[in-house]
């Protein structure tokens, strides 16, 4: 199963489509916040795909959770914006958080900073932001031969 994981895509449309369109073989989507309406409005126009959406502390009359948890292909993800996680100042409490929760794998935007990583047992992702001409996001591919992270520019 590959999963598309985008972030901050702050309105700009055009480059979210474009991300989707180019990875047609994903079934699922998930936007990690700060752009909450263009979200919804793909989620509209990929009715074939999962979409899953998170807000981020830019949507603000968003009414979508701050975060959520999915078990897919038997590994469990939880996904948030990040900041209420204070991940601009640090991994420790989204960390936590994902152990605590027994998740294998935690998707975080906010910083605008690509990221993917493993730590003990814990992937790591952070798409980076989507936004304008060096936008960039995630690629996860969920197998019986295990998990593969990838980010991309667009």
């Amino acid at each position: 199963m590959r999963i598309l994981v985008v972030s901050d895509t702050h309105r700009d449309e055009a480059n979210l489509r474009q991300a989707i369109l180019s990875q047609p073989s994903a079934e699922v989507v998930i936007h990690l916040g700060d752009g909450a309406d263009e979200a919804l409005q793909m989620k509209d126009s990929f009715p074939e795909k999962m979409f899953l959406l998170v807000r981020g502390n830019c949507d603000w009359s968003s009414t979508l959770p701050n975060e959520g948890e999915i078990t897919l292909c038997g590994k469990h993800i939880l996904y948030t914006h990040g900041y209420t996680y204070n991940v601009k100042y640090g991994l420790y409490n989204i960390t936590m958080a994902a152990r605590e929760r027994k998740a294998d794998i935690v998707l975080f935007g906010h910083t605008h900073d690509a990221l993917t990583d493993y730590e003990d047992g814990l992937y790591l992702m952070n798409p980076g932001s989507l936004h304008g001409s060096r936008g960039t996001y995630g690629i996860i591919d969920l197998s019986a031969a295990g998990v593969v992270t990838n980010i991309l520019k667009i």
